[in-house]
């Protein structure tokens, strides 16, 4: 399989040609530094982002509050955070760094308020 990835580690963008099976890199090149190297290798293998998303909160003005993962979450299980996100109804107060959900999806990652929530 070959997989040209854009790299977003610096602001150069390098487009990376990445080739492989399964796994195993074969072949790599267009990175125009060692990070951008290990980004596209990362990405081939194993792809994860931060999810940032809101959730449903009562008790302010605002019927929803940013929320996001701290740390990146593997790519194919985006989806199935989003549903338990998605399940979230806090209660105000809710304070920037609590944890909302903790190892979400079996990750051993945590969703994280954004940014505090007050009573009005």
């Amino acid at each position: 399989m070959k997989k040209d990835i854009i790299c977003t580690v610096c602001p150069t963008g390098c487009i990376i040609c990445v080739e492989g099976e399964g796994k195993n890199i074969l072949k790599i090149e267009g990175f125009t530094c060692a990070r951008g190297k290990v980004y596209a290798e990362n990405e081939f293998v194993a792809p994860v982002r931060i999810l940032t998303s809101t959730a449903k909160i009562s008790g302010i003005k605002s019927p929803l509050i940013a929320v996001r993962s701290n740390a990146p979450i593997p790519k194919e299980k985006i989806f199935d955070c989003m549903d338990e996100i998605r399940k979230l109804n806090l209660q105000a107060p809710v304070h920037r760094g609590d944890v909302l959900i903790a190892n979400i999806c079996g990750t051993g990652v945590d969703i994280i308020a954004s940014s505090d929530a007050v009573n009005d």
